[in-house]
């Protein structure tokens, strides 16, 4: 083998290497900052780690929601209809949040199992409904799974 062609051949290995660590690294950091949607029935069932963070969707029940002297601390219930967890928030709930609506929580579990929410999404309307929470409805078999809207639309 020539030595230029020996230097062309450790060329091309270097950034074909060079390459596969790129798309690696890119791979692994892509992974790292996935944020995944389950449904209270799920969490029921021990789908998620303590301490990872996911996104947990459901309708808040009624009766439920208790706000804490403090005035921005509130604790409620979110169901799915088949399983139920409680959820804790600090900080200002939207204008739209109230008992029986379907909301969107991202946070983690504590050791004690309640859901502690960074940040709570409620519907903008009385139509729409994020496409995840209806199909986790309609997979726990609610009352009318037909009528639960899917509008994609965010």
């Amino acid at each position: 083998m020539t030595p230029r062609r020996k230097q062309r051949l450790i060329f091309v290995l270097v950034l074909i290497i060079g390459f596969g660590a790129a798309i690696s690294l890119s791979l692994f950091a892509f992974q790292k900052n996935l944020l995944y949607f389950y449904s209270p029935s799920q969490i029921a069932a021990n789908e998620v780690e303590t301490g990872q963070m996911f996104r947990l969707g459901g309708l808040v029940v009624e009766g439920s929601v208790v706000r804490e002297s403090d005035g921005v601390t509130t604790q409620f219930d979110l169901t799915d209809t088949a399983g139920s967890i409680t959820v804790r928030y600090t900080g200002l709930l939207p204008d739209l949040f109230r008992e029986g609506q379907g909301i969107v929580a991202q946070g983690k579990i504590n050791p004690q199992g309640v859901f502690v929410a960074q940040e709570v999404l409620a519907k903008h309307d009385e139509n729409y409904m994020p496409p995840e929470l209806a199909d986790a409805l309609q997979e726990v078999g609610a009352k009318h799974p037909e009528s639960i809207p899917r509008n994609t639309g965010y």
